[in-house]
């Protein structure tokens, strides 16, 4: 049986992840060294992550104290993971009972946060406390509470403002939104503009939660119906730019690039000209070389969207390290990265005239060996036709190199 999930409080607020090395900042917030630094001293970031306080120090003092816990706690877990109840417990029973009353007075306490954790953990993996809390108007109380907290905190509440909001969009996580009633209450703008506000400057757990909320009304809604009229989508494609952009937590980025994915591909020309505009080319390309499969894919997947418009072409043309980074993908990801990184190479060297930059990157990184070599190992029609005409329209240019090899240059003549 698996081991149970760490408490909250051992997992790094960057990572999301069980802390090895916990250190403490000066606000008081505790993280992962690994993290901390990378935020620091790799990214050049001067604000505690989660409360986006500046720091006037970098000092990291050493938590000891949560550390030997953290090992208690990893040693107590692992030798009692293979016993666990399957039955519901009390104080969950007692929760739900009380949920009328919980729900009636959440707006008007004071200590909005402690109630909104406490519903949380009542409702986590509860199937009948979620139901109970949708049945009884949870949805509308929470977004109520977002909007509430939202208005506050932009008119210059302190920070406990705006974790009202996210512990309102946590407790909202934990539902499935999986049915059409539930869906359209997120769908209202009381919910969904403190959900892509907490996307955009939330802490870490917050961001995954938001973006989480974003999945399940995604796949709810399906491919008929749009989820972003109510969204300022310009803004939230930059945010989710912004942390694929500084790279502190893997798990992040993967959720930003999931809600890249969807929201380009519900939109069409000026909002994918408009993502070209606030440097999506850029990022995504930035993201290939350390990237592993998932994410490569992905990546490549949404730079072949963006070169579908001419912005997207151009931004890529002019990137430096476009060409080669999406070349070398290339036999060397997967499959799936491989098709999609010809598709791309394709729209900006056949689907327009290209710049001659473009055609020399193909063939000084190796680009232009692989698509030969594809044409040989390929399956995809589609891809060995793509493959095919840009060696047959561009092969006579790449052949007055001398570096170019002797073999290839018989197999262009063939292709011919």
């Amino acid at each position: 049986m698996a081991m149970e999930e760490p408490p909250q409080l051992f997992l790094c607020p960057i990572s999301m992840e069980l802390m090895e090395d916990p250190v403490t900042v000066s606000t008081g917030v505790t993280y992962d060294r690994r993290s901390i630094e990378r935020w620091f001293f790799k990214y050049g970031k001067t604000t505690c992550p989660a409360t986006m306080q500046r720091l006037n120090s970098f000092d990291l003092t050493p938590n000891h104290t949560l550390k030997r816990v953290i090992s208690t706690w990893l040693h107590r877990a692992s030798s009692s993971s293979s016993s666990s109840s399957s039955s519901t417990p009390l104080c969950n029973k007692l929760a739900r009972e009380k949920l009328p009353s919980v729900l009636a007075g959440i707006e008007a306490t004071p200590f909005k946060v402690t109630a909104l954790k406490n519903l949380r953990r009542c409702m986590d993996e509860d199937v009948a406390a979620q139901e109970d809390f949708v049945a009884y108007g949870g949805i509308q109380v929470l977004g109520r509470v977002m909007t509430q907290a939202l208005v506050e905190s932009c008119a210059g509440g302190d920070f406990s403002e705006f974790r009202t909001c996210e512990e309102a969009g946590a407790v909202l996580a934990t539902l499935p939104l999986s049915d059409d009633a539930s869906v359209e209450l997120v769908l209202k703008p009381e919910c969904m503009k403190p959900v892509v506000a907490v996307v955009q400057r939330g802490s870490a757990e917050s961001r995954l939660h938001a973006m989480a909320i974003l999945a399940k009304i995604s796949s709810a809604s399906g491919a008929q119906r749009d989820w972003t009229p109510g969204v300022d989508v310009d803004d939230l494609v930059k945010s989710l730019l912004e942390l694929l952009s500084d790279g502190a937590s893997a798990k992040l980025s993967s959720r930003a690039l999931d809600v890249l994915l969807d929201v380009t591909a519900r939109s069409r020309g000026a909002r994918r000209a408009k993502a070209v505009e606030v440097g999506a080319v850029c990022v995504l390309v930035e993201l290939l070389p350390d990237a592993d499969r998932r994410v490569a894919e992905r990546a490549l997947l949404l730079l072949k969207r963006l070169c579908k418009c001419p912005e997207g072409r151009l931004a890529f043309a002019e990137h430096a390290l476009a060409v080669s980074a999406v070349a070398r993908t290339m036999l060397r990801v997967s499959v799936l990265a491989s098709r999609l990184a010809v598709s791309v190479l394709w729209l900006v060297a056949c689907a327009v005239t290209p710049g001659e930059r473009v055609l020399d990157d193909m063939l000084m990184s190796g680009g232009v060996g692989k698509l030969l070599a594809l044409l040989q190992v390929e399956n995809s029609a589609s891809t060995k036709e793509k493959a095919a005409k840009l060696l047959r329209v561009h092969g006579a240019f790449w052949r007055q190199y001398p570096c170019f090899p002797t073999d290839l240059r018989d197999y262009l003549k063939f292709l011919n």
